[in-house]
């Protein structure tokens, strides 16, 4: 396989330490960088892989919080920030304590049982359905919930859009569709056309039931819509759930909340007298009408409820001259544990998701230990517990920095680097959000690459990792990492390979790391993303969002 090397040491000198303006954009890609050129991340592939193997292995048991997992993985995290040389970051702690409460559905034999169609349709944990108690209750129970099949279950002003217009769901469970209106046909004029907005969300959609009064909730999983598949939903879904404590997040929550296959929601619908793919396409049209179906359910759900926490490594070093000021790097450190009723493997190492992130994470973090000149601004490295269970960590982190939100710079995310050979492209997720594109426009550009929009922005991806949470606070976040068009290959070995992961790996116990993967295409992308803290470091300015950004208007709000 043809080396491609990253930077030239004259190349990063001039990306991150001039204080100019990052360059316009590039007319036309650049070539390829020439072989001989000598990366300043030279030794950093054998450190990467080293953190790597070692967070991703058995030892740590899949790393879920709560576990004896946890703890070895931050004690970890915690003695490679100590060993470089950081500063403790959360007020003179490596740790910051996230409160947390911890649901676990103990009557796993669970059924949903609809009364309908003159008869009783019943719906099986895991074949059918999988389904959990938000608010935290011991035990709830539903009887006879009149069911009410709302769309996509949006209630978007800006864009004169409301599911639950003149409607009365107190009490009741709603079936709601996955991703925003206008996703099943196509329509680019409805909310962001193929791009996914936070009302797309399964979050969202939990999140706008509860403030509407509704006991329980059901999504329609479409592997299209979600963005992953119904064995992701199965995995994600099983075992204990987390959620804040309703001290950090009074929002009401529901009782009942899930997803139905979209054969047994098919099969819901045709007892009910109803076709679904008529009302589905309805859905997708100014005017929608909600349709109330002939059916109730009843359920109930026996959770064990626990009270805990979960910690975020925190580490910094300090600017030099604006110490107050901050570039972020994020990462999650969480996984999904290990799940000891299945037979065989029953550890979920997350090498990929996301054992890559906090590697690189490290790595980032000695080589800015290392940078001479240090720093003007102060570096803060999180590693955030809590992702996948709804961006817990991240969201607590943000109602609580230690380095206050409108002194936080920007925020530069790693979740799930792409271990292949290098790529030509930057994929980068929320491309045009902010500025935060053109230095890693300037950044790539050294590197030979050039920087792309995400190929599947309706999966909604900008809104799955931790970088959303500093983007909800005013922070211009950079989430990016390699593309499908590699250097070696081309996209045919790109798509594979994400296709590859994608089906056979994410949240499965096959993503595991194993000797001999390719990882040079993930330490590119973080020099890449080096450079570009490494230039706000040492600059007085400050990244804008772009004019049309949903999120301008808080940061500007911060700033007066």
């Amino acid at each position: 396989m043809r080396q491609v090397l990253i930077l030239a040491s004259a190349a990063l000198t001039l990306v991150a330490c001039s204080e100019t303006p990052p360059p316009p954009a590039q007319t036309a890609a650049p070539a390829a960088a020439p072989a001989g050129y000598r990366s300043t991340f030279a030794n950093s592939g054998a450190d990467f892989a080293e953190r790597l193997k070692k967070l991703s292995s058995d030892e740590f048991e899949g790393r879920e919080p709560g576990t004896l997992g946890e703890r070895l993985t931050t004690a970890y995290i915690k003695d490679q920030f100590e060993r470089i040389g950081l500063k403790p970051g959360n007020n003179g702690s490596w740790f910051q304590s996230v409160p947390t409460v911890e649901i676990a559905l103990q009557n796993t034999d669970v059924a949903l049982d609809v009364a309908v169609g003159g008869g009783h349709e019943s719906f099986a944990y895991k074949t059918d359905m999988v389904v959990g108690n938000l608010s935290a209750k011991p035990e709830v129970s539903l009887k006879d919930s009149e069911l009410v099949f709302v769309g996509y279950g949006v209630n978007a002003p800006e864009q004169n859009w409301n599911d639950y217009a003149g409607l009365d769901v107190k009490g009741k469970t709603v079936v709601v569709l996955v991703n925003d209106p206008g996703f099943g046909n196509n329509d680019a004029e409805l909310f962001k056309g193929r791009a996914m907005t936070y009302y797309g969300r399964w979050t969202y959609k939990f999140e706008e039931a509860a403030r509407q009064g509704a006991a329980a909730a059901l999504i329609v999983h479409e592997t299209e819509g979600a963005g992953y598949g119904w064995n992701v939903i199965e995995s994600s879904w099983s075992g204990p759930q987390f959620d804040l404590p309703a001290s950090e997040d009074p929002a009401p929550r529901l009782d009942v909340a899930g997803w139905l296959t979209k054969a047994s929601a098919e099969r819901l619908f045709a007892k009910a007298g109803l076709d679904f793919a008529t009302l589905r396409k309805s859905a997708d049209v100014r005017g929608f009408k909600p349709q109330a179906l002939p059916a109730k359910l009843s359920a109930t759900l026996k959770s064990s409820i626990k009270s805990g926490s979960s910690d975020n490594v925190v580490a910094m070093l300090p600017g030099t001259t604006h110490a107050d000021e901050a570039i972020v790097y994020s990462a999650h450190w969480d996984h999904l544990g290990k799940d000891p009723t299945r037979t065989g493997d029953q550890i979920f190492n997350g090498a990929v998701d996301n054992a890559t992130g906090v590697a690189g994470l490290i790595v980032i973090a000695e080589a800015f230990a290392k940078q001479n000149p240090p720093p003007q601004r102060s570096i803060v490295f999180a590693a955030v517990t809590l992702e996948e269970s709804g961006l817990l960590g991240s969201r607590y982190y943000a109602t609580h920095p230690p380095i206050a939100m409108d002194k936080t710079v920007a925020d530069i995310n790693m979740d799930a680097l792409s271990l292949t050979a290098v790529a030509r492209n930057l994929a980068v997720v929320g491309y045009g959000q902010s500025e935060l594109d053109d230095y890693l426009k300037a950044a790539a550009s050294a590197q030979g690459r050039v920087i792309t929009p995400e190929e599947s922005p309706e999966k909604g991806h900008f809104f799955r990792s931790d970088h959303f949470n500093f983007a909800r606070k005013g922070v211009p976040s950079l989430y990016a990492k390699g593309g499908t068009d590699l250097f070696d290959g081309g996209e045919a070995a790109g798509r594979a390979a994400a296709e590859d992961y994608g089906k056979n790996r994410y949240h499965q116990v096959s993503d595991e790391y194993k000797d001999g993967m390719p990882l040079d295409g993930a330490t590119a992308d973080l020099e890449a993303l080096y450079v570009v803290g490494s230039k706000l470091a040492s600059e007085t300015t400050w990244p804008q969002w772009a004019a049309d950004s949903e999120f301008k208007a808080v940061r500007d709000a911060a700033k007066k």
